[in-house]
């Protein structure tokens, strides 16, 4: 029955996880579209850190309430959002997609204006909204799976979604999470109390760390997160490498004890972007017509990763014990080059203007001057081209 459970659990949790990130997406204020997708991400150590903390109490209990309880704890998050659904506003892109223009301006006006469906940002972005779904139905009569790589914007975009799936489980991150406590035994550090209250603190760091990267976002830029957190996590995966290497072969204890101070250093650089990025990025460079589809590529990309750390980590690292860390040093210097070629700058755009990058200036020009066209704002084409122009610096070349 409890396995039974955590079954049904994890397919619930494929719908809302799907979904929600593509919905914050879609409602967020435009200036703050960012901040609020980044805390989609980062808010996953707060739950971390009641489960870290809960198992830290219930540890002394001498009967099977020790595991009950954290496990009962699960549902209250559920029982939260089956209240709060009703809540929930309809995305504005799928509304005007489906030809509910009316509920789709409301929505807007509700959101971003107090309810003044007048009001000149809501006019340019309804009208924005309008003029990209119509290029995209123009552009793919029919979207369908193919779509994703039929043309070549599409196929940069895949490329990078894939790679940050990948990144997101495969940085070192996979190896620290899911067998700390195995870190700690090699270490000598076998006190379960002991492990289960690093483990705690580790948390709390992160969500910290994250929540301020997070916030943060559209102000340094996605493309400078992404090569600070790279370089960072090569400088303290090599640190904790060394003393690792150090504490199995001689026994050091002092090296040992360095090799817990690294890995949240090396967390605290890991959680600059690929704790509240690697969500907002994904949605945020997919045209409305293939964000789900594409998300749902993210998603399954990402579960493929943690196959390999569930069941391949735990048998390389007893057997290769801290040589095994060298493989994922030579896996970050990869992901720092791959980010320096392919990721590019998105802060300060809308959705639709994000998205027309990797389909050249000619789609964004003509969502831009539809969309000033249609709400009126005479002036808005040329302060976006303006805005093209002075944002070229910050945008990595597509290859």
């Amino acid at each position: 029955m409890f396995i039974g459970a955590r079954f049904l659990i994890g397919f619930g949790l494929t719908f809302a996880a799907s979904s929600a990130p593509l919905l914050i997406t879609e409602v967020a204020y435009p200036s703050h579209r960012g901040q609020v997708t980044s805390m989609y991400n980062t808010l996953w150590y707060f739950g971390s850190i009641v489960a870290a903390w809960t198992t830290y109490g219930t540890i002394t209990i001498q009967s099977s309430w020790a595991w009950r309880i954290p496990s009962a704890l699960q549902a209250l998050p559920s029982a939260i959002q089956v209240v709060m659904i009703w809540f929930v506003p309809e995305s504005p892109r799928w509304l005007v997609s489906k030809g509910k223009e009316e509920r789709a301006l409301k929505t807007l006006a509700y959101y971003h204006a107090n309810g003044n469906v007048h009001d000149p940002l809501v006019e340019y972005e309804f009208e924005e909204i309008k003029a990209a779904i119509a290029f995209d139905r123009e552009a793919a009569a029919n979207v369908g799976w193919l779509s994703l790589f039929k043309t070549s914007g599409n196929r940069k975009r895949m490329r990078i979604i894939v790679a940050l799936a990948f990144f997101s489980q495969w940085s070192g991150n996979g190896l620290v999470s899911y067998y700390l406590n195995k870190v700690f035994t090699a270490m000598g550090i076998t006190d379960p109390t002991t492990q289960l209250l690093i483990n705690g603190l580790l948390n709390i760091f992160n969500f910290i760390v994250a929540i301020g990267a997070g916030c943060c976002c559209d102000r340094v830029g996605r493309r400078p997160l992404f090569l600070t957190s790279c370089v960072g996590m090569i400088i303290f995966w090599t640190a904790q490498t060394i003393c690792f290497a150090i504490d199995q072969q001689t026994g050091n204890i002092a090296a040992g004890h360095a090799v817990i101070v690294f890995i949240f250093l090396y967390y605290g650089f890991y959680d600059l972007a690929f704790t509240p990025l690697i969500v907002s990025y994904t949605v945020e460079i997919l045209p409305y017509a293939l964000r789900a589809k594409g998300f749902i590529v993210f998603n399954f990309m990402l579960s493929l990763s943690l196959i390999f750390n569930q069941y391949v980590n735990l048998i390389a690292l007893e057997a290769l014990q801290w040589k095994y860390y060298l493989v994922y040093l030579f896996w970050l210097c990869f992901e720092l080059a791959f980010c320096y070629v392919f990721i590019i700058e998105t802060k300060n755009r809308t959705l639709e203007e994000t998205a027309a990058l990797f389909d050249g200036d000619e789609g964004l020009s003509r969502i831009t001057s539809n969309a000033a066209k249609h709400a009126g704002l005479t002036t808005i084409a040329d302060e976006v081209a303006e805005k093209e122009t002075k944002s070229e610096s910050e945008i990595a070349p597509i290859v």
